[in-house]
């Protein structure tokens, strides 16, 4: 069976980072949307109100294939392609750099701080790693092989040809990539260290925390004590499998919280924009990762350059 035909490029550059919204107008058997505009009311009017819908074609907001301003009145035309930028809400800039650790022609390694997304994502659009890591250098195709958590900091792989994007998320997907982490949790000297956990882990979309469940693990990490004081723990922690919480949910079934977690043990309410405590950062960074590039063969091995606040060297 043939596939789809690819979609025209977008006319329209990305803006703040962020790539245009595509709509593909669908066929019309009921012969509902006489217009455009028809189709556009149905399909966004819902969401943003008619008069918004109705002000954004006044506006020239929607264009075709060619760039041009589509008309209100312009006959439906099924199969067709639509372009527009979304509005977005204000967002309370993030105060905190994205390192780049590694760039060439292939890849982007970057050292996400803690509280910043990696991708658009539900109220966090513009203020995330890869729109700022594309306005600042320029590099508008530049795609993520795989995500952190936004409360997680540390290293993540970007990939600058989208052609090459799948090679290297085959390597997550297939465990080739070495991952380790670096966390601060309590010390409990009756917790014998190092260990391997392995459970089963669900994660319900729209619930925030996840849960271990009776069954065939489906989830595997290694913990390993560094070094302690005071009453805390720096821990390496080696992934094998990418549950989401993983990590944070095994060393919690070790009685061993991340500190300043807000899931785990106790779901505390997100903050309103605005009202992020930045001064408590999730105790969680990724610092090692290690491979076989794909494309070139060669031998891959970065390093974070962030710090744990809860660790400070001494």
């Amino acid at each position: 069976m043939r596939g789809r035909a690819r979609p025209p490029a977008a006319p329209l550059p990305q803006r703040h980072g962020v790539d245009p919204v595509r709509v593909r107008l669908p066929e019309d058997t009921a012969a509902a949307w006489p217009t455009v505009r028809d189709h556009l009311l149905d399909r966004f009017a819902g969401a943003i109100g008619a008069g918004r819908v109705d002000a954004m074609l006044a506006e020239g907001r929607f264009v075709g294939a060619d760039g041009a301003a589509v008309g209100a009145e312009e006959p439906y035309a099924a199969g067709r392609h639509l372009w527009f930028h979304r509005d977005f809400a204000p967002e309370v800039p993030v105060p905190f750099p994205v390192g780049v650790v590694y760039r060439d022609e292939h890849i982007v390694v970057a050292d996400k701080p803690h509280f910043l997304a990696t991708t658009p994502r539900g109220r966090h659009i513009t203020e995330t790693a890869v729109a700022r890591l594309r306005s600042r250098l320029g590099v508008a195709a530049l795609q993520p092989a795989h995500r952190l958590d936004r409360l997680t900091a540390g290293l993540v792989l970007f990939v600058v040809r989208p052609g090459e994007r799948g090679a290297y998320q085959t390597l997550f997907r297939d465990r080739l990539v070495r991952k380790e982490y670096e966390a601060v949790a309590p010390y409990d000297p009756r917790v014998a260290l190092p260990r391997t956990v392995r459970n089963r882990i669900v994660k319900e979309r729209g619930v925030i925390a996840a849960r271990v469940e009776p069954g065939e693990a489906n989830s595997e990490s290694r913990v390993e004590l560094l070094e302690h004081r005071q009453g805390l723990g720096r821990y390496r922690l080696l992934p094998a499998t990418g549950r989401t919480h993983q990590l944070r949910v095994h060393m919690h079934a070790l009685g061993l919280p991340l500190v300043h977690d807000p899931v785990y043990p106790v779901v505390r309410p997100e903050p309103e924009p605005g009202r992020e405590d930045y001064t408590r950062p999730l105790q969680l960074l990724a610092r090692v990762l290690e491979f076989t590039d794909p494309v070139t063969g060669v031998p891959r091995r970065f390093e974070s350059g962030l710090r744990l606040a809860a660790w400070p060297d001494r």
